[in-house]
């Protein structure tokens, strides 16, 4: 049997099964897409942030940050961390994947005075999560078939999340979604 070919059988119907892991990445980006929390699951508007890239060129994420070029991270700039700020995570993902935002890159405890992400490298002290494909590292996006659109997004964080490099997506995911005071984001399309 193949996944979706057995879904009715015997009159019933079969759930579709989502690995776990998807649907817990889901939730939790899905959780931060919007507001914060105070600790208590009660949402507080988020101060908002600037985010810019010299690698976007008119809206489009330029090849070498591509896996049509040199598989390096983007230079990052971003501004308006609110006070109380303790540390700053980044999220990159594909807000065009099917079902589920693929990860393509989670920085954390990014100092709380940093403003930028130079190119192909980590601000001093920062640590990678897991990203989707199950890597510690930039995994540079790789749109096929169509223009997709990547999202470069900064969140403000009201803690240190002390975990270590190499984290797991969801709990990384999970503790920014609890700690985000701010945010602000950048969309690119990037095409095949």
């Amino acid at each position: 049997m193949t996944s979706g070919q057995d879904r009715v059988r015997r009159g019933r119907r079969r759930p579709l099964r989502v690995p776990a892991f998807r649907v817990l990445a889901a939730v939790a980006v899905l959780t931060m897409t919007g507001c914060g929390t105070a600790g208590s699951g009660a949402a507080v508007a988020l101060a908002p942030m600037l985010v810019s890239s010299e690698a976007s060129i008119q809206g489009t994420l330029a090849a070498p940050y591509t896996c049509h070029g040199g598989k390096i991270n983007p230079p990052l700039n971003w501004s308006g961390a609110p006070p109380g700020t303790k540390s700053l995570a980044l999220i990159v993902d594909d807000s065009s994947a099917p079902i589920t935002p693929y990860i393509y890159w989670l920085v954390f405890d990014i100092g709380p005075g940093t403003t930028d992400i130079q190119e192909g490298s980590l601000p001093p002290g920062a640590h990678q999560a897991m990203n989707s494909q199950g890597s510690a590292t930039y995994d540079a996006p790789c749109p096929r078939g169509h223009p997709h659109a990547y999202r470069f997004t900064v969140y403000a964080l009201r803690t240190v999340l002390k975990q270590t490099n190499g984290a797991s997506l969801t709990s990384v995911v999970s503790a920014i979604a609890a700690a985000t005071i701010g945010r602000g984001r950048i969309v690119v399309t990037g095409n095949p």
